[in-house]
C-alpha cells in the first residue's frame, strides 16, 4: 500500500520491477538527531536526520505505519528544495539539507505520526533504502488492582466464598458424583428394607412355631362333661327318694 507522491509510486515500482537496481545501502543512515531519545513524546518535537554520502541526489522520506501501510511525506531535493504531499506547504513537517544530512522535523508528534521512518535514493537508476527508525510512545504497563480481603473490627480477615470461581469441569463431576451416590443407594437402601421385612416375618413364624397357643375348644369340652357328671348325679339321687 501506498499513499502519497507518484514520483515514489514511480521509483518503488521501478525498484521492484527491475532485479539488481534496488537494495540497502549501508552509507544511509536515519536516527533521532537527539541520541539520547528512545521514544517520542506526545504533543513535543521529534527532530530526524537522514544522513549519506551522496549528495547530488534527492532523498524521499516515508513513514511506514503499525499496519504496514507506507507514507510519503516530503522529497528533499540536492538543493535542499523540500515538496510535501499534494505540493502544498506543511504545517506539520519541516524538511531541509543541511551538507550530506538531510532533516526531517515533526512540530507535534501525535499517535498518528507513529511508524518506521525511513528514506530512500534514486541514484545512477538504482534505489536504495535506508533502514528503518522506529518512532513510538513507550509502552505503559498497569499493574492490575489488588483487592483486599474484608476485615473484622477485631482485625481478623476473612475470605469471601463469593470471590471463588468454580471450574466448571469440577461441577460437572460433582454432578456426576452425585448422580451415581443418588443411582446407587437408593435400590440399596430399597434391598435393605425388603430383608428387614422378610427377617422380622421370618423371626415371627419361627415363634409361633416353637411356642404354640393352648386349644380353646379342649377347655369347653372338659366343661361340658363336668356339667353332664353332674345331672347325672343329681338324676341319680332323684331317683332314690
Amino acid at each position: 500500500k501506498m499513499a502519497g507522491s507518484p514520483a515514489l509510486l514511480f521509483l518503488l515500482a521501478l525498484g521492484l520491477c527491475c532485479p539488481g537496481i534496488h537494495g540497502q545501502k549501508d552509507d544511509m543512515k536515519v536516527r533521532f538527531r537527539d541520541r539520547s531519545i528512545t521514544h517520542p513524546k506526545l504533543g513535543q518535537q521529534l527532530a530526524l536526520e537522514c544522513e549519506t554520502t551522496n549528495t547530488g541526489s534527492g532523498v524521499f522520506w516515508v513513514r511506514q505505519n503499525k499496519d504496514g501501510t507506507l507514507h510519503f511525506i516530503v522529497f528533499i531535493s540536492s538543493l535542499s528544495r523540500a515538496t510535501f504531499k499534494g505540493k502544498k506547504p506543511s504545517t506539520h513537517f519541516e524538511a531541509r539539507k543541511d551538507h550530506n544530512i538531510y532533516h526531517l522535523v515533526v512540530k507535534s508528534f501525535t499517535p498518528a505520526d507513529e511508524g518506521n521512518y525511513f528514506c530512500l535514493m534514486n541514484a545512477n537508476q538504482e534505489l536504495y533504502f535506508s533502514r528503518g527508525q522506529p518512532a513510538f510512545f513507550p509502552v505503559t504497563t498497569t499493574a492490575a488492582p489488588t483487592a483486599l480481603a474484608p476485615t473484622t473490627q477485631s482485625g481478623i480477615t476473612r475470605k469471601d466464598p463469593c470471590l471463588k470461581t468454580l471450574d466448571p469441569e469440577n461441577i460437572k463431576k460433582k454432578e456426576l458424583s452425585l448422580f451415581c451416590d443418588v443411582f446407587i443407594w437408593i435400590p440399596l437402601a430399597g434391598a435393605c428394607l425388603l430383608l428387614l421385612i422378610a427377617l422380622v416375618v421370618t423371626t415371627v413364624l419361627c415363634q409361633r412355631k416353637t411356642h404354640p397357643q393352648p386349644k380353646r375348644r379342649s377347655t369347653v369340652k372338659k366343661k361340658k362333661k363336668k356339667k353332664k357328671k353332674s345331672v347325672s348325679i343329681f338324676s341319680s339321687t332323684v331317683e332314690l327318694a
